[in-house]
């Protein structure tokens, strides 16, 4: 899987003595509700409350939105269905945002249980990991209807890569194809989401975006280091049903559209 990358980057500017005394207090504010909350996240999981466990985590991600001071707007309404959610993907940030709104599982590629913090965050959370590979679709098909048999509504990034947050990349097809199976597409949904982050005043448009070969470390500390936040609003669009598009590539198209028109400005 290779990596969006424009050649471009967000302008970065020094962070001063109050910037890195806001990251200070804003890593030390996030560690004390992710490790304070993970361990009875972990035990419910473990004993089998899942839906405790996830309503855990999306408190975790609420307390650490708030101290990051990054409010979210939502438009829409997140469907009641089963199934999976798909969305455009901006920053580290998504994985904070889209668990504060609704109960998922993430389905990410292996790489990002390896990442510093965010891959322990990622599995402590129940992330499904995954290999991006032609060759293992039948593996990952399999594990993808497992989990939706056993009541997991998931989410994933049919683009592959993050961006700057200003455009939409195409989708991929490959990990719809689970939900297309004749045997449960009669009930199962698919809901698109888009995620649009509004950069803070007289900052880069591009402020929240995280691409390219940037560090996590350089990334996190500009913007727990920022002042004055911008937002991030998440709009739902309209669920679709699996037993009306004909296959995985017309329902790619279709999720894509979706989440392309709910973004602002998009490039």
């Amino acid at each position: 899987m290779t990596t969006w990358d424009d050649g471009s980057r967000a302008v970065v500017k020094p962070f001063g003595v109050m910037g890195w005394l806001r990251c200070c207090l804003r890593v030390a504010a996030m560690a004390v509700i992710i490790f304070g909350l993970m361990g009875p996240m972990v035990m419910l999981r473990i004993s089998g409350f899942t839906a405790a466990a996830q309503w855990v985590v999306g408190l975790a991600c609420r307390g650490v939105l708030r101290v990051i001071g990054l409010p979210v707007i939502l438009t829409g309404t997140p469907m009641p269905y089963g199934g999976a959610v798909v969305a455009n993907h901006c920053s580290w940030l998504d994985i904070f945002t889209l668990n504060a709104v609704q109960k998922v599982l993430f389905v990410a590629k292996a790489e990002v249980q390896h990442w510093p913090l965010i891959g322990l965050i990622a599995r402590s959370v129940g992330t499904i990991f995954i290999e991006r590979r032609t060759s293992h679709a039948a593996r990952h098909r399999a594990l993808v209807l497992d989990y939706i048999a056993r009541g997991h509504r998931l989410l994933f990034f049919p683009e592959g890569t993050s961006t700057d947050g200003q455009r939409v990349l195409p989708f991929r097809s490959t990990l719809f194809a689970a939900f297309m199976e004749p045997d449960v597409r009669e009930r199962l949904w698919v809901q698109p989401v888009t995620l649009n982050y509004i950069a803070p005043a007289g900052e880069d448009p591009r402020f929240y975006g995280w691409w390219g070969d940037t560090a996590f470390a350089q990334d996190l500390f500009r913007v727990l280091a920022q002042g004055r936040q911008g937002r991030v609003e998440v709009v739902f669009h309209p669920p679709v049903q699996a037993a009306t598009v004909a296959c995985r590539k017309d329902m790619a198209r279709l999720c894509e559209a979706a989440v392309r028109s709910g973004l602002h400005n998009p490039l």
